[in-house]
């Protein structure tokens, strides 16, 4: 049984349950959920994504392994982070995503893969979400960023 994840009205997370497996729903997939997690970091990372956190959630629920979560500037850069995570997915690792929310209004952008979530935040929506804080207990993958945070920098 795999999950499918969305946003009601009211921005709450809805999990949906299907009885299609992810393998069988996004494709043939190439590599496990912790190399498609840091795809999608590093892709995020390659569009200047920032304060990018990859969380291992495989302790905390069966419903995905990896959280990857990225702030974006503007919408443009959010929509561009979505639209490089889809093709690396699709075109390098064969993989489809099972769902997409928030694009249109572009404060948060969710990309569904079935084990792996990506979050796409402007940065005000994910401080007032605090999805990290939120699932605290994660344990944080390593990543680093190849191109620092402006803010680090100053």
């Amino acid at each position: 049984m795999s999950s499918c994840v969305r946003f009601d009205s009211d921005m709450r997370v809805i999990v949906e349950n299907s009885s299609v497996r992810p393998e069988q729903s996004t494709g043939k997939s190439l590599g496990g959920s912790l190399e498609r997690a840091l795809i999608a970091a590093r892709t995020a990372d390659e569009t200047r994504g920032r304060d990018i956190v990859v969380l291992d959630m495989r302790k905390l629920t069966p419903m995905f392994d990896y959280f990857v979560i990225a702030s974006g500037t503007s919408r443009r850069q959010l929509h561009a982070m979505s639209e490089e995570i889809d093709h690396a997915f699709e075109e390098g690792l064969g993989d489809r995503r099972m769902g997409i929310e928030g694009y249109a209004e572009s404060r948060w952008i969710l990309l569904d893969y079935g084990d792996v979530v990506i979050h796409l935040f402007e940065p005000d929506t994910r401080e007032y979400y605090a999805i990290e804080q939120l699932w605290g207990q994660a344990e944080r993958v390593p990543f680093e960023p190849s191109h620092p945070d402006e803010s680090d920098t100053a």
